[in-house]
């Protein structure tokens, strides 16, 4: 059955929309809402206060990127008061004073013999292309955890890093024993873990899952390398995932990977626009649904989750309301009041939000009354 999405908020984005810019997200923790936003030349943040009817926006922070977005990610730390720039040979974390707090120096991702300066590589191609790691901050703000690669005395190819985050000194570090095309770290509500989801292409999807006791790296191997972390549930003991070939959804546990539950994409109705398929033709059918990437908890019980990518051919892209206790199962299609684009993002306080058909602006949405449904 549908049920209604009652929007909450509408944030317009810091800037306008363009190719030099990213379009903005929300960075949600257990202490603070941020709108963020990556343009070539800085990470605009703006911290969100929810009020009885509305959501506010206060003033920019402006941090000054070290190198166009193309060449890495930007993170800010819950506080809103430092940034982490991912890049091809450094992570750099920047203040509000736009002043560099540390960088930490590692082979290039793109294979170089080392550059000292971005205007070096500014130009060129393999730089532009190559792999590439992220970074995120603790729940607690107090470590930043980063994918790169090996220091340049190394020969390790990929490593994860816990480093501090007031001096950026490295704490610990372990092999991911990856080939990363990219990767999104997906942060716990337990300062001390942090969740890794590593894209190879189509070669895999390996996640890792790093706990950090403050004085060791303990680093486990989840989904036989076949599994893209989506979200971590609020209470932080357990992972929303998809498979790498997007066929099926699972609930694991933190503690040790299990699967509680899994729902398939045979369970997703198809798309009402698509041409129904003869019974000869089920087992090889084109208009079959399959999970975004993209996706997550909304609160303890509840996920939402898309097929947007594979209903795109036959019309409107779907999110769906996963009630995610076992038997892990579709309770609704989402119905909007106006139509929405692109992937739902989850931040887990009952809420999650779609980008504008622009991406200039964030529709944020909770789930409404059962009998809203239309």
């Amino acid at each position: 059955m549908p049920r209604s999405a009652h929007l909450v908020a509408t944030l317009t984005a810091p800037r306008s929309f363009s190719g030099a810019g990213d379009a903005p997200y929300l960075a949600y923790s257990a202490t603070a809402r941020l709108l963020v936003q990556r343009t070539d030349t800085e990470l605009i943040v703006q911290e969100i206060e929810a009020r009885a009817t509305t959501w506010a926006t206060g003033p920019e922070v402006s941090f000054p990127a070290p190198w166009p977005r193309r060449f890495g990610q930007g993170t800010v730390s819950p506080a809103g008061d430092l940034a982490v720039f991912t890049g091809a040979h450094a992570l750099r974390a920047v203040d509000r004073s736009g002043s560099v707090r540390w960088e930490l120096r590692h082979r290039c991702w793109a294979g170089c013999a080392g550059h000292s300066a971005f205007e070096e590589y500014a130009e060129d191609r393999d730089h532009r292309y190559a792999g590439s790691g992220s970074a995120a901050f603790s729940a607690d703000g107090k470590l930043v955890w980063a994918h790169t690669c090996g220091p340049d005395s190394s020969e390790t190819a990929e490593e994860w890093l816990v480093i501090d985050a007031a001096d950026g000194s490295v704490l610990a570090r372990a092999e991911t024993g990856t080939a990363a095309a990219g990767s999104v770290h997906v942060a716990s509500p337990d300062p001390g873990q942090m969740g890794l989801s590593i894209g190879e292409g189509q070669d895999g999807s390996p996640l890792r899952w790093g706990r950090w006791d403050g004085a060791d790296l303990l680093v486990d191997r989840f989904g036989d390398e076949d599994r893209a972390l989506m979200s971590v549930s609020p209470s932080g003991d357990r992972l929303l995932t998809v498979t790498h070939d997007q066929d099926a959804l699972a609930v694991q546990r933190v503690d040790d990977g299990s699967v509680e539950a899994e729902l398939h994409t045979d369970e997703v109705p198809r798309h009402p626009d698509s041409e129904p398929s003869e019974p000869e033709d089920d087992d090889d059918d084109e208009a079959e649904a399959f999970f975004d990437y993209e996706g997550g908890f909304i609160d303890g019980a509840n996920a939402v989750v898309g097929t947007v990518e594979s209903d795109e051919e036959f019309g409107a892209g779907r999110h769906w309301l996963v009630d995610t206790a076992a038997p892990l199962r579709i309770a609704d299609e989402l119905v909007y009041p106006h139509p929405v684009s692109g992937l739902p993002t989850a931040l887990g306080d009952g809420t999650w939000y779609t980008q504008s058909a622009a991406d200039n602006a964030l529709h944020v949405w909770a789930v409404g009354p059962a009998d809203d449904a239309h």
